[in-house]
C-alpha cells in the first residue's frame, strides 16, 4: 500500500462519525448547563441593576449548552464540522452590548461551553472558580473617586474668578471644560474631584452676588483630571 492509499485511507476514516454515546450526550449537556447556571447566577449578583438584562442573563446559559453541543457535533464527524463552519460563518450579532462587562460573561459562556464539549469538565470548573475570584475581588476594590460636574450661570462675565477661588478651597484639583460668554451672562462646566463638603461649597458659591444658578452632578465617565 502506498503513501497515497494511507493517506487517502485515514481522511476517509475522518467522515465515519465516531461513538458518542446517549450517556456521553446527557452528561456533557448537564454539565454545560451546571456551568451556564452557574454563570447566571454571577452574573445576577454582579451586574449593575441599571445594566441588567435578564433576558441576557438566559441567554448565557442557553449558549453555553448550545456551544457544547456544537463542539460535541464537530467531534463525531469532519463532514458535520465542515458544514458547522459554513453555517456558522453566516450568523451576524448584532444587539448592542450595554456594559463591557457583558463581554466578558458572553465569552465565560462560550468558553465554558466549547470545554464542556471536549470533555475536560475538571478544566471548566477550576476557570470559572478563578474567574469568579477575579471578578468579585476586582469589584469590591476601592475605586478611584469619581469626579463631579459643576454647573455654574452667572449674570457677570467677570465673576469666574471670584468662583474659582470658592472652588479652590474645597478640591485640590479641577478643570475647566466649558466657558460660555456673552455681553451680560457667562456659563461654566468644571469637572471637580470632591468627596465631603460637596453641598458647603455649592452653597457658597450661590451666595456670590453674581452667581445665577449652582449645580454639581455625578460624572460617570473615564476622564480623569
Amino acid at each position: 500500500m502506498s503513501f497515497a492509499d494511507v493517506l487517502k485511507k485515514s481522511f476517509l476514516e475522518g467522515f465515519v462519525a465516531s461513538n458518542i454515546t446517549t450517556t456521553d450526550i446527557c452528561v456533557t449537556m448537564l454539565i454545560a448547563a451546571c456551568v451556564g447556571l452557574y454563570i447566571y447566577f454571577v452574573y445576577r449578583l454582579m451586574s449593575q441593576k441599571t445594566f441588567y438584562s435578564k433576558s441576557f442573563n438566559i441567554s448565557l446559559v442557553a449558549l453555553t449548552m448550545l456551544t457544547a453541543a456544537i463542539i460535541l457535533a464537530i467531534q463525531s464527524s469532519v463532514v458535520i464540522s465542515l458544514g458547522m463552519v459554513g453555517a456558522l460563518s453566516i450568523v451576524r450579532f448584532r444587539t448592542a452590548i450595554k456594559n463591557p462587562m457583558d463581554l466578558v460573561y458572553l465569552f465565560w459562556a462560550i468558553s465554558a461551553g466549547i470545554v464542556c464539549g471536549t470533555g475536560l469538565f475538571e478544566l471548566v470548573l477550576i476557570v470559572s472558580l478563578f474567574v469568579t475570584i477575579a471578578v468579585v475581588v476586582l469589584e469590591f476594590l476601592p475605586a478611584v473617586k469619581e469626579p463631579k460636574l459643576l454647573v455654574i450661570n452667572a449674570k457677570d462675565p467677570d465673576a469666574e474668578d471670584a468662583i474659582m477661588e470658592v472652588v479652590g478651597n474645597y478640591v485640590k484639583k479641577y478643570k475647566v471644560k466649558s466657558r460660555n460668554l456673552t455681553s451680560d451672562n457667562m456659563d461654566l462646566l468644571l469637572l471637580v474631584s470632591i468627596k465631603e463638603k460637596d453641598a458647603e461649597m455649592v452653597k457658597e458659591i450661590k451666595k456670590l452676588e453674581q452667581v445665577n444658578t449652582v449645580a454639581l452632578m455625578s460624572h460617570d465617565g473615564e476622564v480623569g483630571i
